[in-house]
């Protein structure tokens, strides 16, 4: 008898164990971001504020300013309309993934390369600006392409989760990289002498050249890194609603607007080829 009990009391209990893993895993369903933005009229944006051209804090007003900044206003509209607003966290290369995860924001917009390996983190767009990776060097520096680099002593300047840093060991594997929290740290690495170098995008890099005339991108680019909208696995909707709202921004003339707005001051800036 008191087997029978037994066996009946480990049955009850499975049962319940299975009951409570039922409720445990609806609870932790996904929710509908897309869904949520239309109700609040708001998209929560991750983006950069060290990143000039792209998203850079103005200290004077204390706003995050840049070619991102604008481009996700506008996509803003077309997804929500005209009352809908764009609500901007600020992000590093480190904290973008783990603040999307979390949701802390809804997408990121932040220089961030389509890779095969982020693309099994997060779900992309399609991409809204074609980069190339590139280096920053002093005036007068003997380093003139990334291959000058693939030598013992050279040091090379990174941003910690930048997908240039491993870019790096396959161009220049001789070369040791020393990674910085983020552009503003790298350089003044830089700078300091720290470094032989600074690599990122191309279009990072300009806008640091533009800010600091003693120093100049060399050498062309040496990579090609599509930018993509990132949204967190599952958020179909709001991932097929942003390329919808990418392809009405460009369609409407405003992105090659805004192109011009941030990069017309960029020598040897490309328009022709990134013109949409």
């Amino acid at each position: 008898m008191k087997k029978i009990f037994s066996k009946i009391g480990l049955l009850v209990a499975l049962a319940v164990m299975v009951v409570s893993l039922g409720a445990c895993s609806s609870s932790a369903s996904k929710k509908n971001v897309l869904k949520d933005d239309q109700q609040t009229k708001t998209i929560t944006w991750g983006v950069k504020a060290d990143t000039k051209l792209f998203g850079l804090m103005d200290v004077r007003d204390n706003q995050i300013k840049g070619f991102e900044i604008d481009l996700a206003k506008a996509m803003t509209k077309q997804i929500l309309g005209k009352d809908g607003k764009a609500r901007f966290i600020q992000v590093t290369s480190q904290t973008r993934m783990p603040l999307l995860r979390n949701g802390n924001i809804d997408a990121i917009m932040a220089t961030m390369t389509i890779t095969p390996e982020r693309a099994k983190q997060v779900d992309f767009s399609r991409s809204y600006f074609d980069a190339g990776q590139a280096i920053l060097v002093k005036n007068g520096s003997p380093i003139k392409n990334v291959h000058d680099l693939n030598k013992k002593g050279a040091v090379v300047l990174g941003v910690v989760g930048s997908n240039s840093v491993q870019n790096i060991a396959k161009f220049a594997p001789k070369a040791k990289v020393l990674q910085l929290s983020d552009y503003s740290q790298a350089l003044t690495a830089l700078k300091s002498g720290q470094g032989d170098a600074l690599t990122t995008d191309n279009g990072i890099l300009y806008g640091m050249s533009i800010e600091n005339p003693g120093y100049s991108v060399v050498g062309g680019t040496f990579t090609k890194e599509p930018y993509g909208i990132a949204v967190d696995k599952g958020q179909v909707p709001l991932r097929n609603a942003m390329n919808s709202a990418l392809t009405k921004v460009e369609n409407s003339g405003q992105y090659n607007k805004l192109l011009y707005k941030w990069f017309h001051k960029v020598k040897g800036f490309d328009f022709k080829g990134a013109e949409r």
